[in-house]
């Protein structure tokens, strides 16, 4: 008799590249572990300001060792990463509150399913990590909302939504959530296991989640495998 489904919560920002490599791993996974995977939109901003943590990007030696692994960890994962010309101004001056506003009003619209969901932040992630495009202004959100399958009219009543304070405060909470399950940062996985939480932070720690949901991890890439 097959295992019930665990149920998997992904709390990400676009703004996080390891996010991105979390992101499309359990894209491919979803259909091979025997998850419900949900995606979590939240503001990273909001859960390092909540927990008291400091960017990695503020401390040199860490902004230094994050550009060198970036390298490896889009290698390894397949995931065509490459840094914005200014990472700083990309990450802590611009910053993506307007794009995970977006994303959120897409959740928020969509209620069943999770198609374009993954698909628009998968747009916004190649323009702020691939091409090095901006992610702030809403021509820019538009261009990717159209690129992910949503219509001109589609993307223009989401922009709309994104704007109201139903959205903002869904971003808020959404964000709280992960707090409350003492994130300190993002990526952020919560896999729920026989009624407990089991949390898990970072791009790197497939190996112990799939022991720990009853799955077997084979690698970033499983159909290869």
């Amino acid at each position: 008799m097959a295992s019930s489904r665990k149920m998997v919560e992904f709390f990400y920002d676009i703004v996080s590249p390891y996010s991105w490599m979390a992101f499309e791993v359990l894209c491919r996974y979803k259909n091979v572990w025997n998850i419900d995977l949900k995606f979590k939109p939240a503001y990273l901003g909001g859960v390092m300001h909540g927990s008291g943590n400091r960017p990695p990007g503020m401390v040199p030696n860490k902004f230094h060792y994050m550009t060198k692994d970036l390298e490896r960890v889009s290698g390894y994962f397949g995931v065509p990463l490459y840094p914005p010309s200014d990472v700083f101004e990309a990450m802590f001056e611009k910053g993506t509150l307007n794009a995970m506003r977006f994303v959120t009003a897409v959740a928020e619209k969509e209620k069943e399913g999770d198609v374009l969901v993954e698909r628009v932040s998968r747009e916004l992630w190649k323009r702020i990590w691939s091409t090095d495009q901006d992610v702030t202004q809403p021509a820019s959100l538009t261009e990717a909302g159209l690129k992910a399958g949503l219509s001109a009219n589609e993307v223009e009543e989401l922009l709309i939504l994104s704007k109201s304070q139903q959205i903002k405060d869904k971003l808020k909470s959404v964000t709280q959530e992960a707090l409350d399950y003492q994130s300190f940062g993002l990526p952020f996985i919560v896999c729920h296991v026989n009624g407990k939480a089991e949390v898990f932070f970072g791009s790197d720690r497939f190996e112990l989640m799939a022991h720990r949901i009853g799955e077997k991890w084979v690698g970033p890439h499983p159909v290869k495998s």
